[in-house]
């Protein structure tokens, strides 16, 4: 193939990835053109994957940002602490007296810990250069309202947020934490420009933690053994995946015909009821989720930083999956390295779980549509 001209499928790669022609550089374009034959080829023979971004391998990387000091904000920085996740963390927030209280409490405690440099305010120069950014900033839910009643008022605010993180550190990935998380998601990426592998949002992660957690429950099994995702959008319109629910490598529908079916003898169909039903539960009790959420997040931060190539079901832009036209960001079992997401897992879904999961993408698409820039 001459090196003068672009393929049709690196035309496409090109548009997807906003990667300008003046800059594209000989092994660059070499990584494109194979990137492209993946692609196609990953479409046309059913591969396991669906590839997004070009998997280029890069340093690892070490410090992480936090903007929002709340319970989930904390909750977070605390788990990536005590993992020993990165050497510099830094803490953001409006409330100065709140963040500076925080980088000085968690100071105090970090001789005890492995080596992490803990620093913040309200000036947003302390991201600088951040490699892993997490916006856990936003109006809190309150009881009984929805995610998607959130919108309207989170989106005003990260207007003020995101503009800054990427003028602070452009070459960031950023996860957004904050509710409802697939709509500023979707928000985050439209207002940073950046290209979607390095956009992610927790999404269904947590769901998918409590899915297994409470199957192993049933079981009297560890959560850790049972493989199971919940995708789509994280809240009410989530959608459980029964029919590829295993443990052992023995799918759970080979030994129960009416596994997660609504008349299932066994009940198993009100976990994922109770699933949606947790985190207001949860907020009824205590008035905020924020530890699963740090937990979840620290493991994916670790993913992130040290290139691990994990599968964890996260919110990233699914436009051409499963015939979605538009751009929608939800929730699949997706690659995640230092590139952000690279890769979807190329997941089978019955009828009746696509049905759901294409019903997702038309709520989540609509309430995109409603929002006032």
């Amino acid at each position: 193939m001459s090196s003068n001209y672009l393929t049709p499928q690196a035309f496409v790669l090109l548009y997807q990835q906003d990667i300008h022609f003046p800059t594209l550089k000989c092994s660059r374009f070499q990584s494109v053109v194979v990137f492209c034959e993946s692609l196609v080829s990953a479409m046309a023979e059913n591969s396991i994957l669906v590839p997004l971004a070009v998997n280029v391998h890069t340093k690892p990387r070490t410090k992480v940002s936090i903007v929002g000091v709340g319970s989930v904000g904390m909750a977070i920085g605390f788990s990536i602490m005590t993992k020993g996740l990165a050497n510099t963390l830094a803490l953001i927030d409006f409330n100065e007296d709140k963040v500076k209280g925080e980088v000085l409490d968690m100071q105090h405690g970090s001789q005890y810990l492995s080596s992490c440099t803990v620093i913040g305010g309200k000036d947003y120069s302390y991201t600088s250069h951040s490699d892993v950014v997490f916006i856990a900033a936003g109006a809190r839910q309150v009881v009984g309202e929805s995610r998607l009643n959130l919108v309207q008022r989170n989106v005003d605010i990260f207007k003020t947020i995101i503009p800054e993180v990427v003028k602070y550190s452009p070459n960031c990935i950023i996860v957004v934490v904050s509710n409802p998380v697939d709509i500023l998601t979707y928000v985050t990426w439209k207002l940073s420009g950046l290209p979607r592998n390095r956009v992610i949002g927790s999404g269904t992660i947590l769901d998918s933690a409590r899915f297994r957690h409470m199957l192993g429950k049933k079981l009297d099994l560890s959560a850790s053994s049972i493989h199971g995702y919940i995708i789509g959008e994280h809240g009410d319109s989530s959608v459980a995946v029964w029919s590829r629910v295993s443990v052992g490598g023995v799918n759970l529908e080979s030994v129960y015909p009416k596994f997660g079916e609504p008349d299932d003898p066994n009940g198993f169909s009100q976990i994922h009821k109770d699933v949606i039903e947790s985190a207001y539960e949860i907020i009824r009790l205590k008035g905020y989720t924020s530890w699963a959420i740090g937990l979840c997040c620290a493991n994916l931060c670790g993913a992130l930083l040290h290139d691990s190539n994990l599968v964890i079901p996260v919110t990233t832009n699914v436009k051409g999956l499963y015939g979605i036209a538009e751009d929608v960001f939800l929730s699949m079992p997706c690659v995640v390295n230092s590139n952000g997401v690279t890769s979807v897992v190329n997941l089978s879904l019955t009828d009746e779980e696509k049905k759901k999961l294409l019903e997702s993408a038309r709520t989540l698409t609509q309430t995109a549509d409603g929002i006032k820039w």
